[in-house]
C-alpha cells in the first residue's frame, strides 16, 4: 500500500463521505518594489531622454506661475534690481486690477470676439480634419494618400506672416482675384478689410494652415482600428455609410473627445500674430481678441499688473472649461484628459 493510500481515511460502505475541508487561499504576495537606486540604475537612459523636455516645461511653464502675484500688485519693474526684487517691492493692491479689467468695455468686446471666433471654428473647422482623415484612409493608393497628406500638411510650417501675406496677395484689393474680376468688368468684393466677414476669413486661414496637422492625429487613430471589423461588416452586408457610423466614428470617438476638451480649455486663446497682423485692416471692434487686448492695453503701456489680471482670468476660465468638458466626457463613458479618481 502506498503512503498516499495509507493516509486516506477508511470509509465504511454506505456511510456518507466525509466533507473535504475547504482550501484556504493564500493572499498573493505583494511584489516588492525595487529600491530607488536600482530603479535609477535601470531607467537612467529614459530619464536622460526626458530631462530636456521636463526642464523646458519647468522653466517656461511652471516657474512663470509664480509671476501671477503681479495681478494683485501695482507692479513696477524698476523698483528692484531683478524681477523678484520688483515683485517684492511693488505694493499689494488686492483685486483692484480685476475691477479695472471688468469695468473696461474694450475687455468685454475682446472677450466676445474671442468666444465668437472659438465657437465658429469649433463648428466649421474642428470637423474638417476628421472628414479629411476618413477620406484619406479610404484611398487605396499609398502614393496618392501620401502626396495629398504632404500637400495639406506643408502650410503648418509657415509662419502667420507668410499665411496672411499669401491671402493678401490672393484675395486683397490688389490681389490676383481682384485683378481678374476687374478685367472681367466685375467690381471685386472687400475680403481682407471687411469687418463683417472677418470671422470667416480668419477661419479660412486657420483651415489652410492647420488642416493637415489635425488630419495626422486622426489618421493615427484610424490606424488603430482593426481592419477585420470592416471585412466582417462587409460580409454581413453593411454598406460604406453603416461601416462609417458603426466602426470608424466609434474608433475615433476617444481622440475626438480628447481634442475637443483640449480645444475648449484653450478657447480664450485663438491666436495672437494672426489677429495682430490684420487688426489695423478691419478695425479693433472686429479683430481685437484677448491676446491682442493684453498686448495693446497692458504690455505696450507698461501696465503689467492689468495684463497679468487678464491673463489669470483667461487661465481660470480655461481651467473651468476643461473640468466641465472632462466631466461631460466621463458621462459619455470616455476617459477624457484624466480618469475618475
Amino acid at each position: 500500500m502506498s503512503s498516499d493510500q495509507a493516509s486516506r481515511p477508511v470509509v465504511a460502505p454506505g456511510a456518507p463521505a466525509a466533507e473535504t475541508p475547504p482550501r484556504v487561499r493564500r493572499a498573493p504576495k505583494k511584489a516588492r518594489r525595487s529600491p530607488l537606486r536600482a530603479r535609477l540604475r535601470r531607467d537612467w537612459p529614459l530619464l536622460v531622454m526626458v530631462a530636456p523636455g521636463a526642464l523646458l516645461l519647468a522653466v517656461f511653464h511652471y516657474l512663470p506661475v509664480l509671476g501671477n502675484v503681479v495681478a494683485f500688485q501695482d507692479y513696477n519693474p524698476y523698483l528692484g534690481d531683478s524681477p523678484l526684487g520688483a515683485m517684492a517691492a511693488s505694493p499689494f493692491i488686492g483685486l483692484e486690477n480685476f475691477r479695472e479689467l471688468f469695468a473696461d468695455p474694450a475687455f468685454w468686446d475682446a472677450l466676445w470676439n474671442t468666444l465668437s471666433i472659438t465657437a465658429f471654428q469649433l463648428v466649421f473647422f474642428f470637423p474638417l480634419p476628421i472628414a479629411l482623415a476618413i477620406v484619406l484612409n479610404s484611398i487605396m493608393s499609398s502614393r496618392l494618400r501620401g502626396f495629398v497628406q504632404t500637400v495639406v500638411y506643408l502650410p503648418h510650417f509657415f509662419s502667420w506672416v507668410l499665411v496672411v501675406t499669401f491671402f493678401v496677395q490672393m484675395l486683397g484689393g490688389a490681389g490676383l482675384l481682384s485683378q481678374e474680376l476687374r478685367d472681367a468688368g466685375i467690381s471685386p468684393p472687400e475680403i481682407m478689410s471687411n469687418p463683417d466677414t472677418f470671422i470667416v476669413l480668419v477661419t479660412a486661414e486657420a483651415v489652410w494652415k492647420d488642416l493637415g496637422w489635425g488630419t495626422i492625429v486622426f489618421l493615427a487613430a484610424l490606424a488603430a482600428v482593426d481592419p477585420n471589423l470592416y471585412e466582417a461588416s462587409a460580409v454581413d452586408g453593411a454598406g460604406p455609410l453603416r461601416r462609417l457610423w458603426h466602426i470608424t466614428l466609434p474608433g475615433l470617438r476617444p481622440v475626438i473627445v480628447l481634442l475637443l476638451i483640449l480645444r475648449l480649455g484653450d478657447a480664450l486663446s485663438v491666436g495672437f500674430e494672426q489677429f495682430l497682423l490684420q487688426r489695423d485692416a478691419v478695425g479693433r471692434q472686429a479683430a481685437e481678441v484677448l491676446d491682442t487686448f493684453v498686448y495693446h492695453q497692458a504690455i505696450a503701456t507698461g501696465d503689467y499688473g492689468f495684463g497679468a489680471a487678464a491673463g489669470l482670468f483667461k487661465a481660470l476660465v480655461g481651467l473651468v472649461l476643461i473640468l466641465a468638458a472632462n466631466k461631460f466626457a466621463h458621462a459619455l463613458g470616455e476617459r477624457g484628459v484624466y480618469s475618475r479618481s
